[in-house]
């Protein structure tokens, strides 16, 4: 068999393997399919970081500030100074 026959027949044999990777779900499919899963997992670790941050700093505000820890119980516990007055408003 000359070189290029040969060539021709790896060629031809690699052409069959990437053909059958692209119609087994278990192949090339199923390859972007979990990229895909990686990529939205990525941005979902990226996302709850932020989210981690800000509590971090919202716990040292809350440890650290009278102001912020007044805000706080005013806003989640529903605490008012003796004297005011308070206004529930409801969306429609």
């Amino acid at each position: 068999m000359t070189a290029r026959g040969k060539f021709l027949v790896v060629g031809v044999v690699a052409g069959a393997l990437s053909l059958a990777s692209v119609a087994d779900a278990r192949g090339f499919r199923r390859y972007l399919t979990l990229r895909r899963d990686v990529e939205t997992l990525q941005e979902r670790n990226r996302t709850l970081a932020e989210q981690n941050e800000a509590l971090r700093r919202e716990i040292q505000a809350l440890r650290k500030e009278p102001a912020a820890l007044e805000r706080a119980a005013r806003e989640e516990l529903g605490y008012v100074k003796p004297g005011e007055i308070v206004f529930h408003l409801e969306a429609p």
